[in-house]
């Protein structure tokens, strides 16, 4: 199984790539919690520090197409550095409005342009693996493997910045958010030979290849209802600890979820499979369907925990075959873009997901919320039927519209 691995991280340069965009990336699951751990210190408002995130949240996911769009044109090292000094500067300039008790519009505007400006190095590190390998099957593994680092970001970054934040400083945790996308950014895209080269738009050499627009929103739907999915079990296993007599448990199922996710990546990565990505994003979106039908109807914390561990298996195996469809059918000088595409998907369908889930516990319980998980593993699996049967070559289909 390692040795799979291990081919594809002799490429010149994978390895230091890999490990430098996993420190980059740690923010993704810091900055949000932070600003909310930070701002209610301050404040005493869990409600104020809901909507500063929530400020942050959206124009992250707004401006994530557009960043994407700039690292294809212009090129990751270009993008990158002015970018995340964009991003260091408005977290900093958040960081002090709050303690110096500036006005909230400073901290609203701050907090949105630090969303917009996170360097989008998930997507950067999936184009540069499409770019140093170009066998099928080592992309796959390489997928695999940014979804294990995946997993580990979402399962270390929420402790560490809690951490820091509650034991230290409510300072402490942003600023190590901060360092490490500074650091891990700066480190990334100092690493020009593994860089895919730029493909800037000119006159001379015609129109841009055409994004196949219509794959591309079926799988971004695909990745919508999973956000969903995975902002209303969030929430719901909270609520179901909660109700069990320790909230505290959540944090363990949550991570027992998180493992099961982190062993089938892992697995995945190591399979040389006979069928195409388009046909595992339909199974993977079944399967996950599936994994919600029990949660609903368990009645103590053990259960749930052996639940969640199993129901985690779907998750990285579904992800992963999201990622490899979308670098199958999308042409290379628009993969960023294409990444980025997917990825906003997630982002944009965790919010309505813990949303809708919040307001069932709050009039049926936390066990009823989970069927709203599995609406939305349902909704996932039946736009996943309608993805072709067989992808189409980049540049055979046309341009829907200049966008």
């Amino acid at each position: 199984m390692l040795s799979s691995y291990r081919r594809i991280l002799r490429q010149p340069g994978s390895l230091l790539f890999s490990a430098t965009g996993f420190v980059a990336r740690l923010p993704i699951s810091m900055v949000s919690l932070g600003i909310v751990l930070l701002v209610s210190a301050a404040t005493g408002s869990y409600a104020l520090a809901g909507s500063v995130s929530a400020a942050y949240m959206i124009t992250n996911g707004a401006l994530a197409v557009v960043q994407g769009r700039l690292l294809d044109r212009v090129g990751q090292a270009r993008v990158l550095v002015p970018i995340v000094v964009v991003f260091a500067t408005s977290l900093t300039l958040l960081m002090w409005s709050v303690q110096a008790d500036l006005p909230l519009a400073v901290t609203y505007l701050s907090a949105a342009v630090a969303g917009g400006s996170l360097p989008a190095v998930g997507s950067c590190v999936r184009a540069r693996w499409s770019h140093v390998l170009s066998q099928p099957d080592q992309l796959q593994t390489a997928f695999a493997l940014e979804a294990v680092w995946d997993e580990t970001v979402f399962m270390l970054g929420p402790i560490l910045v809690t951490v820091l934040a509650t034991t230290w400083h409510p300072l402490a945790g942003l600023t190590a958010a901060l360092l490490a996308a500074v650091v891990g950014t700066l480190a990334f895209a100092a690493q020009r030979s593994t860089e895919p080269p730029a493909h800037p738009q000119r006159h001379a050499t015609g129109p841009r290849p055409a994004m196949p627009w219509g794959t591309v929103i079926l799988l971004g739907l695909v990745c919508a209802a999973l956000g969903a999915l995975f902002g209303a079990a969030e929430v719901s296993t909270v609520a179901f600890a909660e109700e069990q007599g320790n909230r505290a448990y959540s944090g363990f199922l949550l991570a027992l979820w998180a493992s099961g996710s982190l062993i089938a990546g892992f697995v995945t990565g190591a399979i040389n499979w006979r069928r195409g990505p388009l046909q595992r994003v339909r199974w993977g979106a079944a399967g996950m369907m599936l994994a919600m039908v029990p949660l609903s109807f368990v009645g103590s914390v053990a259960v749930m925990a052996v639940a969640l561990f199993i129901a985690g298996f779907a998750i990285a195996p579904t992800l992963i075959a999201t990622t490899s469809a979308t670098q199958q059918v999308v042409p290379a000088a628009r993969l960023t873009e294409g990444m980025s595409i997917i990825h906003t998907g997630i982002t944009a369908g965790v919010a309505p997901g813990a949303t809708l889930a919040g307001y069932v516990i709050d009039h049926y319980g936390a066990s009823p919320a989970f069927l709203v998980a599995l609406g939305a593993g349902a909704t996932a699996a039946l736009v996943a039927q309608t993805l072709p049967r067989q992808p189409m070559v980049p540049d055979e289909e046309p341009e829907a519209a200049p966008v």
